[in-house]
C-alpha cells in the first residue's frame, strides 16, 4: 500500500475491495460519466465492480483515500491491454467532483504508474483520455506521459470516442 502526500493533502490508493461498490456507484453520476459515454446501468456498475475484483496478474484497481479523514475519493488503476500489437498497461482515473482540482488524481495516478513499473512487466502503459477533457489531459502533461496522437478509442464497447493516446515510459521513469 502506498502513501503519498502533497502540501497538507495525503492520499493513499489501496486495492480495490467489495465495499467499494458504494464508491463506484458514486463514480458513475452523469457529471462524472461524461466524456466516458455517459453512466451505466445498475447491472453494467455490478459488472465492472466484478471485473475490478477479479483482475489478478492482469492489473490492479485501486480506491482513493484521502488520509487521515479515511474517505474515499475516487478510483486509478491499470490493467493489460494489447494497443496497435503490443502488450501494455492501460490506465484511468475518476475523482469525485468535490475533490477535483486538488492535485488528487495526480497524485493517485503517480502512484498507480509506481504500481505497474514496479511489476517489471510491460514497457510502456497509456491513458486514453476524451480530446474534450482537459482535466485528465492536463494530468498525463503533468506526469511526463508522451503524447502520441488522436485517435479513435471504443469505449464503452460498441462506441467509438475521439481520444488523445499518452504514453508513460515505465523502464525509463523520471
Amino acid at each position: 500500500m502506498n502513501i503519498l502526500e502533497r502540501s497538507n493533502d495525503i492520499i493513499q490508493i489501496k486495492h480495490w475491495e467489495e465495499k467499494d461498490l458504494d464508491l463506484l456507484f458514486r463514480i458513475n453520476a452523469p457529471e462524472m460519466m461524461q466524456h466516458l459515454g455517459g453512466p451505466e446501468s445498475k447491472d453494467q456498475i455490478l459488472n465492472r465492480h466484478k471485473r475490478y475484483l477479479d483482475l489478478g496478474s492482469r492489473g490492479c484497481m485501486y480506491s482513493i483515500t484521502l488520509l487521515p479523514e479515511l474517505e474515499a475519493v475516487g478510483s486509478v488503476g491499470y490493467w493489460q491491454t494489447t494497443w496497435n500489437g503490443e502488450s501494455v498497461y492501460e490506465t484511468g482515473w475518476s475523482v469525485l467532483p468535490s475533490y477535483q482540482g486538488k492535485g488528487i488524481a495526480t497524485m493517485a495516478v503517480k502512484l498507480a504508474i509506481e504500481e505497474a513499473a514496479a511489476e517489471n512487466k510491460y514497457n510502456y502503459i497509456h491513458a486514453f483520455p476524451s480530446i474534450d477533457n482537459p482535466a485528465s489531459n492536463a494530468i498525463c502533461r503533468k506526469l511526463d506521459f508522451e503524447f502520441i496522437s488522436q485517435c479513435e478509442f471504443e469505449y464503452p464497447p460498441g462506441s467509438f470516442m475521439r481520444c488523445n493516446n499518452w504514453r508513460y515510459n515505465l523502464i525509463h521513469r523520471k
